[in-house]
């Protein structure tokens, strides 16, 4: 079972693979008990700075909720599907989305329902030109349920999500480039290498900012300006006495680079 989630990290990057390629990902309560627990782990190593999660296989990144499972709930009762799936499914795209460090989800192959839930909850995406997105849930009579009628208009406009929320018709990595659900599209097997260059880019700052704008941003998407503008004002200032602000400032006096320390 401890295998259902890979991890291997290297040169500070925590590769998460979702390993059930048997079943094109499918995102089994077990996987996403394991992936929650993986993320605790990496949240507090501090030989971690940045996280990609992809699926294994050539075909999915996750095909969504495991359905088997997911219905057994459902025919046990309400409570029982609100407890086991929806909540547990939204605990998880709700840690992702807060994860303190950046997570990058390389998306290499299909990524529908759940699967393009957690796409929409991280940082940031890059799609695979094979990928494959869709919200299918209305064709089982239900809505999303882990944040995909939260989270896909806030990132491409209401009538745009609506779209594909009611119609439940997949679409190309092209459309999710176009609608901001992704932040590239690379061919294939220049996936997990984009993936780590973007990661490469991000790691050169100082941790405590990086985390800083992760907590700024996620948080201020759900306040008003004046809100957010006093989020901002907080990262700020827990870092005014920190020893990477004085390092960056004193860095660009000297034209020299910075060597942070994440303190």
């Amino acid at each position: 079972m401890s295998d259902i989630v890979q991890l291997e990290i290297s040169d500070r990057i925590a590769l998460l693979t979702l390993n059930r390629p048997d079943k094109l990902n499918a995102l089994s309560y077990e996987l996403i008990d394991r992936l929650m627990t993986l993320l605790d782990a990496i949240e507090t190593d501090h030989a971690v700075g940045a996280v990609i999660l992809t699926g294994a296989g050539e075909r999915a990144f996750s095909a969504g909720a495991d359905i088997t499972q997911f219905s057994g709930s459902v025919r046990q009762g309400t409570p029982t599907a609100l407890r086991d799936f929806v909540r547990r499914g939204q605990a998880m795209t709700a840690r992702i989305e807060a994860f303190a460090k950046p997570i990058i989800v390389a998306v290499n192959g299909i990524a529908f329902g759940g699967g393009c839930e957690i796409t929409e909850a991280a940082a940031l995406a890059i799609a695979s030109d094979r990928a494959s997105f869709a919200k299918p849930e209305i064709a089982l009579g239900m809505p999303p349920t882990f944040g995909g009628t939260q989270r896909l208009p806030r990132l491409a406009g209401r009538k745009r999500a609506m779209e594909l929320l009611l119609t439940g018709d997949p679409f190309p990595p092209a459309r999710a480039l176009e609608i901001g659900l992704v932040n590239a599209v690379v061919p294939h097997e220049e996936l997990l290498q984009a993936a780590r260059a973007l990661a490469y880019r991000i790691l050169r700052h100082s941790p405590l900012a990086v985390g800083s704008v992760l907590a700024a941003v996620t948080r201020g998407l759900n306040m008003s300006i004046g809100e957010g503008l006093i989020v901002e004002a907080e990262q700020f200032a827990r870092l005014v006495p920190s020893h990477d602000l004085g390092e960056g400032l004193a860095a660009w006096a000297a034209r020299r680079p910075a060597v942070y320390t994440g303190r």
